[in-house]
């Protein structure tokens, strides 16, 4: 059906940019958490400014159809951090904090985008969010990064008198993690700012610190992810809005906008800009309910495989060489953040699996007309659920009781079910995600579902090894 000539997964800036050769270019990934697909300005949100947030996007190009690899949390991180859909190795479940599970996070087969980067002399930083597991052989410093400050769990209170647990071991229930102090590297500090605004005070001064070294910077902001919890200074700015969780969430989003100025502001000030590529995008869609999300006129919420749940905001910039104000509609996925940045490396680098995600500047400059991904694929492993969407828009969504098949261009929304009158169209995208899914793996680790299961059999889950 597709003729295209597709780019092919270079570590070398072979096929585009020509012109920006000079220097390894900077990379700067901001994602957040359980972000509305319609709570950025450049998406049409009105009740939250976000003015900084929507400079990514009117510096370089917005991605109208945006997706990531899953739709929670931690295996839409490990697809973006590894460039490979998440259920080639096995991450196909939200993992439980257990400290002294190696098998609990991204497993040591696999490599990050960090580790690939440290071949081309890279500095590389996590900050924030880390849920990829906690368990010492699975963490930042271990997977390939220079630096770490932030928590390891899937979620974490965002007011430092929150943090009354000393460390992992102190634990001893799940969601108790969310309690624990940060860690800079390996070593917990006593913080006083609001947990936001410490992560952008952080990614600043590493911005400073490293302004003569090409850098990855994984900014991987918690919030807006629940529990809502925002200082006066943001919550002052939305005394308009009634509805408190609207108003905290909105809060939080703000508190977030104003770390990305800082980001962007310090990048200008050092002559940074023009050598750095940014990127914005939430982890999945927004879970409305738990915390005052809206995901405007998509179906859908966080967990589900309608675009409600996948569809993210998602904008780029790089000054000088992504043209100011594009709006890029073919369907690309978070995964092609790691095809981008290796392709602009001037070091060859060998990869240790092939990845999934490709190259998008070619695609965002014009240079190749085709879509960058023929199709893009979602799996529910435990739900026996999986989707799949088209180039052209067309998407099929099958659950253990419905199959479903829509026009994404005719209906963004979801509303309509074809199934009825497009049984070839089904047929021939059934087949084709099957395919796909037979280089699929089961899931290789028990998650936050499996909870009680998980302690029966790790009676000492949260003990302290001797």
């Amino acid at each position: 059906m597709f003729s295209c000539m597709k780019t092919k997964h270079m570590s070398k800036n072979q096929d585009s940019n020509s012109k920006v050769e000079q220097k390894q270019p900077n990379l700067v990934l901001i994602l957040v958490d359980d972000l509305g697909y319609a709570d950025v300005g450049f998406n049409g949100c009105k009740d939250i400014p976000t003015p900084n947030i929507d400079r990514i996007a009117k510096n370089g190009v917005k991605f109208t159809n945006g997706y990531v690899s899953y739709s929670t949390c931690g295996p839409s991180r490990a697809g973006l951090i590894t460039g490979r859909y998440q259920d080639r190795f096995g991450f196909s479940r939200n993992p439980l904090f257990a400290p002294n599970d190696p098998k609990m996070g991204l497993p040591l087969s696999e490599e990050t985008l960090a580790e690939v980067l440290k071949k081309a002399d890279y500095r590389c930083i996590a900050l924030g969010k880390w849920h990829l597991g906690a368990e010492a052989s699975l963490r930042p410093l271990k997977r390939g990064f220079d630096d770490f400050y932030g928590f390891l769990t899937g979620g974490h209170q965002y007011l430092p008198e929150k943090w009354d647990l000393e460390n992992e071991y102190q634990v001893k229930s799940q969601y108790e993690a969310h309690r624990t102090k940060l860690l800079r590297n390996n070593q917990r500090v006593e913080e006083k700012a609001y947990l936001t605004d410490a992560l952008s005070r952080e990614a600043v001064s590493y911005i400073e610190q490293n302004k003569n070294n090409p850098f990855f910077m994984y900014l991987a902001y918690n919030a807006p992810h629940a529990p809502l919890q925002a200082t006066e200074k943001y919550l002052n700015r939305f005394d308009t809005i009634q509805n408190m969780k609207r108003k905290t969430y909105a809060a939080m989003v703000s508190a977030v906008d104003d770390g990305v100025g800082e980001v962007l502001n310090r990048l200008d000030e050092l002559e940074l800009t023009d050598n750095t590529i940014v990127v914005f995008l939430s982890d999945n869609g927004g879970p409305l309910t738990h915390n005052g999300s809206d995901n405007g006129e998509l179906r859908g919420k966080k967990g589900d495989l309608f675009e409600g749940g996948i569809r993210v905001p998602f904008a780029m910039q790089w000054k000088g060489v992504i043209p100011v104000g594009i709006t890029y509609d073919k369907p690309v996925i978070s995964l092609d953040i790691f095809g981008t940045i290796i392709a602009q490396t001037k070091t060859p680098i060998t990869l240790k699996h092939s990845i999934d995600g490709v190259n998008l500047m070619p695609f965002i400059l014009g240079e190749n007309k085709c879509a960058p991904h023929d199709y893009l694929y979602w799996k529910k492993f435990d739900d026996n659920s999986y989707a799949l969407r088209e180039a052209n828009g067309n998407k099929i969504v099958v659950t253990p009781t419905e199959t479903m098949v829509f026009n994404l261009k005719n209906d963004i929304s979801e509303q309509a079910n074809l199934r009825a009158f497009e049984n070839t169209t089904f047929n021939n995208l059934l087949k084709t995600y099957s395919q796909w899914d037979i280089e699929n793996i089961k899931p290789v680790f028990l998650g936050l579902s499996d909870d009680k299961e998980y302690n029966k059999t790790h009676p000492n889950r949260f003990k302290k090894p001797d």
